[in-house]
């Protein structure tokens, strides 16, 4: 594991630094030190407990996992333009009074809208947990679905584009983390 803490004397030239000491002072990164060991368990449990990638998704859907819907919290005009297959359309300003008639109480939720742009998927999110679902928001959202090669439902059916090489491995379904 690398030492993210500064170093107090230079290391021999066979450092790929070559001597240099990064300091909080001249260090970016270190500028804002990294929290203790126990509080980042925390931090990372917690983001993991509350959220989820498009990859993990694809993969539950495509298993048939049960007791997990997908919702997608855009408005009309972006779920005709396209969605996940087995998505729920469900807008965020309809999810307190539509979702308990139309998701079964105690089935986690993963909430989804454009993208990392975007925030409609963790207010959606916000609007579960008030009613009490398990809940968890879908990073990248539509956008990364779209450009890790998923396929979406339109109108006129399922679309498929190409896999974007700076999202997602070409050749593969999963990057593997």
């Amino acid at each position: 594991m690398t030492n993210l803490l500064p170093r107090t004397k230079p290391l021999p030239d066979t450092d790929p630094h070559h001597g240099t000491d990064p300091s909080p002072e001249t260090s970016n990164v270190l500028r804002t030190p990294p929290g203790p060991p126990a509080d980042a368990v925390a931090h990372f449990a917690a983001r993991l407990a509350f959220e989820t990638d498009v990859s993990d998704v694809h993969a539950d859907l495509e298993a048939g996992v049960s007791r997990l819907v997908v919702v997608d919290s855009r408005d009309e005009t972006a779920w005709r333009q396209g969605h996940l297959p087995g998505a729920v359309h469900l807008p965020r300003a309809e999810i307190a009074r539509r979702a308990p008639d139309v998701i079964p109480p105690g089935t986690a939720v993963v909430t989804y809208c454009w993208g990392p742009g975007c925030n409609g998927a963790t207010r959606a999110a916000l609007e579960f947990a008030r009613l009490g679902y398990p809940v968890k928001e879908m990073l990248g959202g539509y956008e990364y679905w779209v450009r890790e090669g998923f396929a979406v439902q339109s109108a006129t059916g399922p679309v498929r584009r190409p896999v974007d090489d700076l999202t997602a491995p070409v050749l593969g379904d999963a990057c593997g983390c």
